[in-house]
């Protein structure tokens, strides 16, 4: 059994009712009744798609007034969009760690008391939304506070007899003119225009994207997004670009729209650039940029019904973030479009540093289908990453779910390398499957940094962390990774431990939106419990270079001078850490 740094006993929550039984009762009944109810909002959904009139709500209802929840902020409407994305377990199981602060372990007994048929699934579904609970505690997710408003009985006549009258309207217009041959409105799946003014005809008008000449990225002084020039098979689709633009400006109800946390996703202030329009897979692609953003329409093949819209932020993109963008995703796997200063592309598994990179060729600049990071349940066996030659050397990018990919490096902050080299690779090589806890959440590269080497105690340790054999040795590796975002803030840093021969590390503490293991602060202090070969548990604390000494207080005290400290403790046992600076500066364990 491999070494796993233990988990400290946390107290029964107050929002478990203190241990009440009837309180864990009435919880379970109120999940079960949620899960219960999903399958009907279903079966509704499949009546209004078929065209069968929607089936009257159940009571109570309030004739008279007009009912309707509070607004949230920016944070609530994206909460909101990320938990809809789930099924009702997997939100059932966010919603218990948030609101009831239940362990794993209970909320998977909850889950299944439930009648939840993949519980550990559910959890692991659960983990793509980030930890924000404290929204929760926002007016926009009370059920109790809704907004009352009497409705004007005079107005809704007029409006009733005008709706008729405009519908019949639309119905002798549509026997008159039709639709185009092959299916579609000039506009497509967008919504009827607000307003038409100058301005907002321009961002509509085709004929005015901005397209780039092919060689322009060589003589630029900027190598980003705004120097890649127009391709693919479908560029010259005016009818296309019509409907994309269209569907930017007002998408309809029907169209799936996306975006990356940060992103806006209005119509374009102007016409935007246009950097592909072609077939991929079965659908066709249109991607465009507007100096902020990254925006992709897609649409069947066969029609636009299904279409989508997805917003990247990519402002103040580099040559390395601005390198690929992702095309499409399709059975696992992904094709990408590259940047015109791309020489050649591969594919390789980040966690076999030593294996042979296989050779994509590029067609127009897109790759043939490559399969994706693993999304399997249970153990991560691979992580696959696209690797990038140009005139100024090979970089590593990843998938992460978004329109762009993540670039990696590694290295000490300030002075990371991209993370193709022999040395770099090797350094991920263990970590790789943690950077799929950086899903969806607008990350921009992603830097790994071996901080520090920890001789261990009581040489063959079999317990949790480690794949030590019996009688065995050696030194743990101290591993910090920071994902930075796109818009600046939400950086998510994790400090891991691994036991030499470990397949992989884990994580030892976690924190976001701090300096620490970043360039403006090229430190960092973590520390894990750890079980010995010879029954002994330890608190073992690794700090940066420059750390003089390392202090515990709590659940386990003591100090050592130097950035590693090795003391015994118990199982499960909780300590604060506290480290001193060569310069006298302090700082404070990570998480």
């Amino acid at each position: 059994m491999g070494d796993q740094p233990a988990r400290a006993a946390r107290p029964v929550w107050a929002g478990d009712g203190d241990g009440d039984p009837g309180y864990a009762l009435v919880r379970l009944q109120v999940v079960r009744t949620a899960l219960r109810a999903g399958p009907s909002r279903r079966r509704g959904a499949r009546r209004r798609r078929s065209g069968l009139p929607a089936l009257p709500p159940p009571l109570p209802q309030v004739w008279g007034l007009r009912l309707f929840p509070r607004s949230g902020g920016a944070g609530e409407l994206a909460l909101e969009q990320r938990l809809s994305a789930l099924s009702g377990p997997a939100r059932a199981a966010w919603v218990l760690r948030g609101l009831e602060r239940l362990s794993d372990d209970d909320v998977h007994a909850v889950l299944t008391d439930a009648g939840a048929a993949d519980a550990a699934g559910a959890l692991r579904e659960a983990d793509r939304v980030p930890a924000e609970y404290r929204l929760l505690g926002s007016p926009a997710f009370d059920p109790c506070a809704l907004q009352a408003r009497p409705p004007d009985l005079v107005r809704r006549r007029r409006r009733l007899k005008a709706s008729l009258a405009a519908g019949a309207a639309l119905v002798v217009c549509g026997a008159l003119f039709g639709l185009p041959d092959d299916g579609w409105a000039p506009d497509g799946a967008a919504a009827p225009p607000y307003a038409l003014n100058r301005s907002a005809q321009a961002a509509l008008d085709p004929g005015k994207l901005t397209r780039v000449s092919p060689a322009a990225w060589k003589t630029s002084a900027r190598t980003d997004f705004s120097v890649w020039p127009a391709r693919g098979d479908l560029a010259g689709d005016t009818a296309l670009l019509r409907r994309t633009l269209a569907v930017w400006a007002r998408p309809g109800e029907r169209v799936r729209v996306s975006a990356t946390p940060g992103t806006p996703s209005g119509g374009p202030a102007g016409p935007p650039q246009l950097l592909y329009a072609g077939t991929v897979d079965n659908a066709r692609v249109v991607v465009l940029h507007d100096g902020l953003r990254i925006t992709r329409y897609a649409e069947p093949l066969d029609g636009t019904g299904g279409a989508a819209l997805d917003f990247a932020r990519v402002d103040g993109a580099d040559r390395a973030g601005a390198s690929a963008l992702v095309l499409g995703r399709a059975d696992g796997n992904v094709r990408y479009l590259t940047a015109p200063w791309v020489r050649s592309a591969g594919a390789r598994d980040l966690r076999e540093p030593g294996a042979d990179t296989a050779d994509l060729p590029l067609t127009g600049g897109v790759t043939p289908p490559v399969a994706g990071p693993a999304l399997k349940s249970g153990s991560c066996a691979s992580w696959n990453v696209l690797e990038l030659t140009d005139g100024t050397g090979t970089r590593l990018v990843t998938d992460l779910g978004e329109l762009v990919p993540a670039v990696l490096t590694a290295g000490r902050p300030g002075a990371a390398r991209e993370a193709a080299g022999g040395e770099a690779s090797r350094t991920w090589s263990p970590f790789a499957c943690s950077l799929a806890s950086m899903r969806s959440a607008g990350v921009r590269s992603v830097n790994a940094w071996a901080f520090a080497e920890q001789p261990l105690p009581d040489a063959g340790g079999t317990g949790p962390g480690s794949s030590l054999p019996g009688g065995g040795g050696g030194s743990a590796s101290w591993v910090c990774t920071r994902a930075e975002t796109w818009r600046g803030g939400g950086s998510r840093v994790q400090a891991q431990f691994r036991t030499p021969g470990g397949p992989s590390g884990v994580v030892a503490a976690r924190a976001e939106d701090v300096p620490q293991c970043g360039e403006r602060e090229p430190r960092v202090l973590a520390g894990v419990l750890w079980k010995s070969g010879a029954g002994t548990w330890y608190l073992l604390a690794a700090g940066s270079r420059g750390t003089t000494s390392v202090t515990a207080t709590g659940g386990v005290e003591g100090s050592v001078r130097g950035n590693l400290l090795t003391l015994e403790a118990e199982q499960g046992a909780r300590a604060d850490l506290e480290g001193t600076l060569e310069n006298g500066d302090r700082v404070s364990g990570l998480g």
